[in-house]
């Protein structure tokens, strides 16, 4: 059920001036939402990304994270013989991806979901993780010592702290702070359109926001890689016929590549 609701402000603040606003998305990596969401998250970032910092926070629901947890650290010299399978494994993935550094971490994410979105392979596999590490342009070498490591699966668990304490029971959730640490946070929990987070941000800065000039499409791949029609409809406010339109183009130029999923289109630089 979607919410919204008014919360206290989180103990340690780290907005900055230049960009008042500190947006905390809870996502389940795995589930089958998190493209939506992402497709919002592109959009706000695209328009508005002057006004705000964002950081993910992984919420998976996992009975047995210290079960999994040993599981992945008993392998070591063995991680190219025993392929170990489990659902907390990609959260940990993301957050020994994260040790490169927050890009590296944002990339393999989105990598991560265009695994989940397309169906391509068991994405809770250790080997497919590591796939997506080098399709993600991480150090491998370091990636693997990191998914082993008790680091990864301790940032994890800090994340379902954060969603603990923020009392998250549903994702996705957004909790969106300003840089008075005085005031209190808004948390809106479940999924609503691109409109209502644009709301949010211009309630929370109390004043007109400025929309940025969208990237070309080239630019435009060059950041995110992979895209659907709708988004690059919604980022150019134009009609998804003549998104598809423009992106045969872009096919045809050798720029971009076509991933046919369902009943819509996926595109991926090329």
């Amino acid at each position: 059920m979607n919410t919204i609701q008014i919360m206290p402000a989180p103990p340690s603040p780290t907005t900055t001036l230049s960009r008042p606003i500190e947006l905390y998305v809870f996502i389940d990596p795995l589930a089958p939402n998190s493209w939506d969401l992402q497709a919002i998250i592109r959009k706000l970032q695209v328009n508005y990304n002057q006004y705000f910092t964002l950081r993910f926070v992984l919420s998976t629901e996992l009975a047995s994270l210290n079960v999994a947890c040993q599981r992945v650290n008993s392998c070591n010299s063995e991680y190219e013989e025993i392929d170990v399978s489990h659902p907390v494994l990609p959260s940990i993935a993301v957050k020994a991806a994260e040790l490169q550094g927050k890009k590296a971490g944002y990339r393999y994410l989105m990598k991560l979901q265009e695994y989940v979105l397309l169906n391509m392979k068991n994405v809770r596999s250790r080997s497919t993780l590591l796939e997506i590490a080098k399709e993600a342009n991480l150090d491998i070498q370091e990636f693997q010592t990191d998914f082993q490591s008790l680091e990864a699966s301790r940032a994890f668990q800090s994340d379902l702290c954060i969603t603990r304490e923020m009392d998250v029971e549903e994702v996705p959730s957004f909790v969106f702070f300003n840089e008075n640490i005085e005031d209190e946070g808004l948390k809106v929990s479940g999924n609503y359109s691109y409109e209502v987070y644009e709301q949010i941000l211009e309630e929370l800065l109390d004043g007109e926001l400025i929309c940025q000039q969208p990237p070309s499409v080239e630019e435009l791949f060059k950041r995110y890689h992979t895209l659907s029609t709708k988004e690059v409809a919604s980022i150019y406010n134009i009609t998804e016929q003549t998104a598809d339109r423009e992106l045969k183009k872009k096919m045809l130029q050798q720029k971009v590549d076509r991933i046919n999923y369902e009943e819509s289109s996926l595109w991926r630089l090329k």
